[in-house]
């Protein structure tokens, strides 16, 4: 099947954007439903095709109410350049969409009050989604800085940290702006679960990335990094300074000004084949 056509067979639904569609029905307002329910659809078709034309690998879209979640069958050791293409081809939808409307309502195809309710919340996902917070998309584009400067799994804490201090901020906000409104409510639900989940999963998730780097498919990686460890530094130590983006070599300092060289395939072998989850690198050279 061509991968563009399959992305769409990708597509489900979240329970919440089921409640939001029962709402809808109850209160007669499906037509507005619709509109939302094809702003959520594009956005989230924007991130698949993106990860289609890179031949990623898609486990699901998931459509939310405000939004959606690509759920993508890889670990974090994709190029950086790659990902912030796949990340920002959600928000962009929301520009061609915007003008299409716009030509429509100058034209005289639909009302003034049609055109309002879509720019609003075609506006109002955009932003939204961009906001620093994870699993939204402004949170992934956190991420992606951060590891271009840092180890990954510092820029995987750093990222949640920066979240959880902008979370903090936007349930302020939704106390002091509008308490009542129930749908932000839920939004607010949603985002602290997935950030504790995602803070619970933390060590599961750095280890998906190194079983990504060991097993994975392989790429040309432009850049090559040294890491200077001890000889009695465990294997796990030196994993926490694994970039992405970046082929390690790892030196060791052996006795009397001795100095041994590993790949990074060869860590990892021995860690996840071998089975030597204690071992110290200078186990591996002894």
């Amino acid at each position: 099947m061509n991968r563009y056509i399959e992305t769409f067979t990708k597509v489900t639904i979240h329970p919440l954007f089921w409640a939001l569609i029962a709402i809808g029905v109850l209160t007669a307002h499906f037509k507005e439903l619709l509109v939302l329910f094809g702003i959520v659809l594009v956005h989230e078709l924007g991130h698949g095709l993106a990860a289609a034309h890179f031949r990623w690998r898609i486990k699901r879209i998931q459509l939310l109410p405000f939004g959606g979640v690509a759920e993508l069958e890889e670990h974090g050791n994709k190029p950086l350049k790659e990902e912030c293409i796949v990340v920002l081809a959600g928000p962009l939808q929301h520009i061609w969409m915007g003008l299409a409307v716009y030509g429509l309502y100058t034209g005289g195809w639909i009302s003034e009050a049609s055109y309002s309710f879509f720019m609003w919340n075609n506006m109002t996902i955009f932003f939204f989604n961009l906001l620093p917070i994870w699993p939204l998309d402004g949170g992934k584009l956190v991420l992606n800085i951060y590891s271009a400067f840092v180890p990954f799994l510092q820029a995987h804490r750093l990222t949640l940290l920066t979240s959880g201090a902008c979370f903090l901020g936007l349930t302020v906000a939704a106390l002091l702006w509008n308490a009542s409104n129930v749908t932000m409510w839920i939004v607010v639900i949603f985002l602290a679960v997935s950030l504790y989940l995602e803070w619970k999963q933390r060590q599961y998730i750095f280890v998906r990335f190194l079983l990504e780097r060991y097993y994975g498919k392989k790429r040309d990686i432009e850049k090559l990094t040294l890491i200077n460890a001890n000889a009695n530094d465990p294997l796990y130590t030196v994993f926490m300074q694994f970039r992405r983006g970046y082929k390690h070599s790892v030196v060791i300092k052996g006795k009397e000004r001795q100095q041994y060289t590993l790949d990074e395939n060869e860590l990892l072998y021995a860690y996840f084949t071998e089975k030597r989850i204690s071992s110290s690198i200078g186990e591996l050279i002894s």
